[in-house]
């Protein structure tokens, strides 16, 4: 209703997005953030209003995500995005379907490393039980209800700095089992014939091609060299 009071459709970008979704139920899950990552969860409601090109009531099906809202937000006001970072200006894909990437991965620390090309969802698990070696690299050692225990303290060392930390070395923490993701095992599903995700593909040929997505983007992100042992990518 502001948009239209004040005429700002025809010089304001409008972004509608969520950082995750909500099970109802799919899965035998109610909620979020449930392990794995299933698309109620991971695919969300993403809808772009580019006064520039004024595209309405079109449907794009190019993968894009979150990472890409700032340098969207960023190019619309002629601002140079950091060179670290990642997403891409999502300006071509509005106005005409343009593809940005090929895969992206999604999931969350201590779970399940998920990679996407759009049609394939491939969930990848430890292969240890105990999700082993897993680290935590902050500069805030807090969990989501509390600070990080002594116990928790007693493993930190410093680290070398990442690529996104432009010189700054973190502390690497010793994490616990976390999601336990091992029990659900590796799982690739195609969702063009089975798009409730609810019955997974046994097709060696997709899962290479998903694992090298995932190893690319995992250098692209510089993940720490643990993960890809963790993942038995080592």
């Amino acid at each position: 209703d502001l948009m239209d009071e004040h005429d700002l459709w025809k010089d304001t970008m409008l972004i509608v997005n969520t950082d995750h979704g909500f099970m109802l139920g799919e899965h035998d899950m109610w909620a979020k953030c449930w392990q794995p990552f299933y698309n109620e969860i991971a695919h969300t409601p993403l809808f772009i209003w580019d006064p520039r090109s004024g595209k309405r009531a079109e449907r794009r099906t190019s993968l894009v995500q979150t990472i890409d809202l700032a340098p969207t937000v960023l190019e619309y006001f002629g601002i140079d995005r950091p060179k670290d970072m990642l997403g891409v200006p999502l300006r071509a894909t509005i106005e005409a379907d343009k593809p940005v990437r090929e895969a992206g991965l999604f999931g969350i620390h201590g779970g399940h490393v998920n990679c996407t090309d759009g049609r394939y969802v491939y969930m990848r698990a430890p292969v240890s039980e105990d999700n082993s070696p897993l680290f935590n690299y902050t500069l805030m050692p807090t969990h989501m209800r509390g600070m990080f225990g002594i116990k928790d303290l007693k493993t930190t060392e410093l680290a070398e700095p990442f690529e996104f930390t432009r010189g700054v070395r973190t502390m690497k923490i010793q994490s616990g089992r976390g999601w336990d993701p091992h029990r659900f095992g590796t799982m690739l599903f195609d969702l063009e014939s089975d798009p409730n995700q609810e019955h997974p593909i046994d097709n060696p040929e997709v899962e290479r091609m998903m694992t090298g997505h995932m190893v690319r983007l995992m250098k692209e992100n510089d993940a720490p060299a643990e993960q890809y042992e963790r993942l038995g990518l080592a």
